[in-house]
């Protein structure tokens, strides 16, 4: 299992306290900003005048880690931070996505490819009212195409100057730790980054993947930290059945759908409530805080429809979970790591 420490947060922590990303001489925020929510395409997000106050909430406190995605609500979510970033484009570290398909019929219009990696970089860029992007993510591996044509055109756009940094994200670990060697080997870029869901539901990165991330010098940025809104603990036993209509219902399949939503989540939320009962702050706090117990963990990505939601989360900076806290939190959300890693740790052998 992945390693904790205490010592990363509570300890006067800011959005300014920056942080290298993996191996890499960019640094970033503790606590980047998550762009799914900007727009109101998909039914669930914010409008432009209160992505702004999201936006220019996020930089003021010295926040400079965006982060977002060619289909983020189909396009809108880059076209707003294009607008937003502007006037201070060089302040701030913008990471992007490709391979969701954005033309319906067209299989070369998402996908692993050159082709799509390359078309996908050019609309981000027009959406983004830039001329490079700071990092740029494998969004979701399709196994289609074969890693060397991955790995050339992520290099390929770094040395054109379109592209600075690259990452993988949803990508198995044996995948991205054979293409990092490659990388490697051949001289081409290295990958700096590593975008998985983690939070205290989903745990089970950290039987390979936080550890290979940390063995090949990729930093960690946590999607969902939130699991969902089920952290927060907005969801009950009730919301469990399916049904209902509109916004809220958006969200909670959601929630469902990336598998947060369960028995098993909602007494991990109850969990999370009571710490926050004892500690005087908000159960979002207090999740947002375990994940940045995790060295390997460079940032979670907060994600907001509110400038209030905002300032919550990066009040997650300030909040000290003292041990016995952090053993309850790791007691009812523990799992199985599964074969080799039981089977070493009986020896005495585990990593």
């Amino acid at each position: 299992m992945s390693t904790m420490t205490s010592n990363r947060v509570g300890q006067g922590f800011s959005l300014g306290s920056y942080r290298q990303l993996g191996r890499s001489g960019l640094r970033v925020s503790p606590l980047a900003l998550g762009t799914m929510t900007f727009g109101s395409d998909w039914g669930w997000g914010a409008d432009l005048d209160e992505t702004r106050k999201i936006f220019n909430g996020y930089i003021e406190r010295g926040g400079n880690f965006i982060d977002t995605a060619n289909a983020y609500t189909n396009g809108t979510a880059e076209q707003m931070v294009g607008e937003l970033a502007r006037s201070r484009r060089d302040e701030l570290v913008i990471a992007t996505k490709y391979t969701m398909a954005t033309r319906p019929g067209d299989p070369n219009s998402g996908g692993t490819s050159r082709k799509s990696m390359v078309r996908s970089v050019e609309g981000s860029l027009s959406r983004l009212q830039t001329d490079y992007i700071d990092l740029l993510y494998l969004h979701m591996w399709d196994s289609l195409s074969p890693a060397e044509e991955v790995l050339r055109a992520m290099d390929d756009l770094v040395r054109a100057g379109k592209v600075l940094y690259v990452g993988m994200s949803d990508v198995p670990a044996w995948q991205v730790s054979r293409m990092q060697a490659i990388a490697e080997l051949r001289g081409w870029a290295p990958l700096i980054a590593l975008e998985i869901p983690y939070n205290l539901i989903e745990r089970t990165v950290e039987r390979d993947l936080i550890p290979m991330a940390q063995a090949m010098g990729l930093g960690v940025v946590c999607w969902s930290p939130l699991a969902g809104g089920v952290l927060t603990g907005k969801y009950s036993r009730s919301d469990l059945e399916t049904g209902g209509e509109g916004e809220a219902s958006s969200r909670k399949q959601v929630a469902t759908g990336n598998g947060f939503l369960t028995p098993r989540g909602l007494d991990i939320a109850e969990a999370v409530k009571d710490i926050a009962a004892e500690l005087g702050t908000s159960p979002s706090r207090v999740a947002l805080a375990w994940t940045l117990l995790n060295a390997a963990v460079t940032a979670p990505i907060v994600g907001a429809r509110s400038l209030g939601q905002l300032e919550d989360n990066l009040e997650s900076l300030d909040v000290q979970l003292d041990p016995a806290q952090q053993a309850r939190l790791n007691e009812v959300s523990a799992i199985e790591l599964g074969f080799p890693h039981d089977a070493l740790r009986r020896l005495g052998l585990a990593i």
